[in-house]
């Protein structure tokens, strides 16, 4: 029996760009431009380590510069390619493009496994990819910004970024060549978990439009809602984090590459965290109870589906046993093109990944915005908003004298209303913001052409048009 012809990653990207171009004017060749990679620089360079000299493949892929700087992540992992990392730039166009985040799309990768490696070793491999991307100006606060992805993270943009500065010593702006910095080298809070608060930002809003939960088949809010997650990496880490202790929700489902854990009654995400960081997978976690083949727990029941990992998770060869009503893409392209016409005509609601997965590249930018204009956010006007928030507290305490027990201001107002908003309230707001009216563009386009059958392809429109309407605007 052949297997099922299952579409490569970037074949993925391909094919969901073009159901939504189908539905759109676009003069031929402005299509093709905005759908092909403009290049991808390919290094291969070699660090001493152990006493022998190791040769390292690494990519810089640049999609789109209808704006610029161009923006997106650099992995480590083996299987880093050429295709991903074209597929992920392509990726980083269209979610920067739908959040309105002024960057086009990149994206770079390491073909390395980080954990065969001492931090020192990493330091000096990371410092030498770091150094030829650099010198190609495909590392610059003004023309190609990195960030973390899967297996890098706040130590490794510290590295770039000391070694950017290493190189243009007199560059004011060498903060902003990279985000995701630890906030002692120019960092922003909330820069970690902001692609996890960024899918529990999409879910609010998403949960906040009764006519959508329809249509998945939901109701009521996000309180006592079944999720299983995927990964359980930085960001399925704080999405469920989030969900189970902010929200309501229950986690009864954990799959990790070592297993899965199960409990309908809810999982402690904290404790299963805290056990992999020790044990370095969920093998043994006393609290749960464990599937060793752990993709099998993807097809559990539950009301949401959390893939947070690799991409092509969800394939045409398990795609029909999914039994999600909701899937929100928190990784980038863990559903293959294939699988999403299966999970469609199943009914079942999907939260596309250049939407949901935007959290990230929303913080990104606000950090670029932080470094370029070397302040830190809400540092001029806190104090002034508390001194005016005083003011009305001033006039309410002696409103509360003059009534006397007929009216008095709740205990806690006083210290929650005079505490002015710090740059952790800021970003959030910000991102908040960013993901609400993201999403309901998004649904003004599902809701109002008859031709548009998901969100996937309402958001990948929202998006192609406004990278469309850069191009015109430079005379394409």
């Amino acid at each position: 029996m052949n297997p099922i012809a299952e579409p490569s990653f970037r074949e993925s990207v391909d094919l969901m760009f073009k159901r939504a171009v189908s539905v759109m004017d676009l003069p031929p060749g402005l299509e093709e431009k905005i759908r092909v990679c403009n290049s991808t620089y390919t290094v291969r360079f070699g660090v001493r380590l152990r006493g022998q000299i190791h040769t390292f493949t690494g990519y810089r892929s640049v999609h789109s510069e209808h704006m610029e700087p161009v923006k997106g992540g650099i992995r480590y992992a083996l299987g880093v390619n050429q295709d991903e990392v074209e597929a992920l730039a392509a990726l980083m166009t269209y979610k920067c493009a739908l959040v309105e985040a002024p960057f086009g799309g990149s994206k770079g990768g390491l073909r390395i496994d980080p954990r065969q490696y001492e931090e020192h070793e990493l330091e000096r491999i990371t410092r030498r990819f770091a150094y030829e991307l650099v010198k190609r100006d495909l590392i610059n606060p003004s023309q190609n910004v990195p960030a973390p992805d899967m297996g890098t993270g706040e130590r490794e943009m510290a590295w770039i970024a000391d070694q950017y500065r290493r190189m243009f010593t007199t560059d004011i702006n060498a903060h902003a060549c990279v985000t995701g910095k630890p906030i002692y080298a120019g960092g922003i809070e909330g820069r970690v978990e902001a692609t996890g608060r960024g899918v529990q930002y999409a879910l609010q809003e998403f949960f906040r439009h009764p006519e959508d939960l329809a249509v998945a088949g939901l109701s009521g809010q996000l309180e006592g809602k079944r999720i299983v997650v995927q990964g359980l990496g930085n960001v399925g880490y704080h999405a469920a984090l989030f969900l189970s202790t902010e929200d309501g929700a229950l986690i009864t489902g954990i799959v990790e590459r070592d297993g899965a854990l199960v409990d309908d009654r809810g999982i402690d995400v904290q404790a299963v965290r805290s056990w992999i960081e020790t044990h370095g997978g969920v093998a043994g976690y006393p609290h749960a109870t464990y599937v060793a083949e752990g993709a099998a727990v993807l097809e559990k029941e539950c009301d949401i589906l959390i893939p947070a990992a690799l991409e092509g998770v969800i394939t045409l060869q398990n795609a029909d046993r999914i039994r999600a009503n909701l899937i929100i893409e928190a990784a980038n392209g863990p559903i293959t093109a294939g699988a999403d016409d299966v999970l469609r005509n199943k009914g079942v609601v999907i939260i596309p990944d250049l939407y949901a997965n935007a959290g990230g590249v929303t913080v990104s930018y606000f950090e670029w915005v932080k470094n370029l204009s070397q302040i830190r956010l809400g540092r001029m006007q806190r104090r002034q908003e508390e001194a005016r928030h005083a003011l009305l507290v001033q006039e309410l305490e002696r409103l509360d004298r003059y009534l006397g027990d007929a009216w008095s201001m709740t205990p806690s107002f006083k210290e929650r209303y005079l505490k002015g908003a710090d740059e952790l309230e800021l970003v959030r707001s910000g991102l908040d913001d960013t993901m609400r009216t993201a999403y309901q563009k998004m649904r003004e386009v599902w809701h109002g052409r008859s031709n548009v059958p998901d969100l996937r392809v309402a958001g990948y429109i929202v998006a192609v048009e406004r990278v469309a309407m850069s191009y015109r605007d430079k005379g394409l």
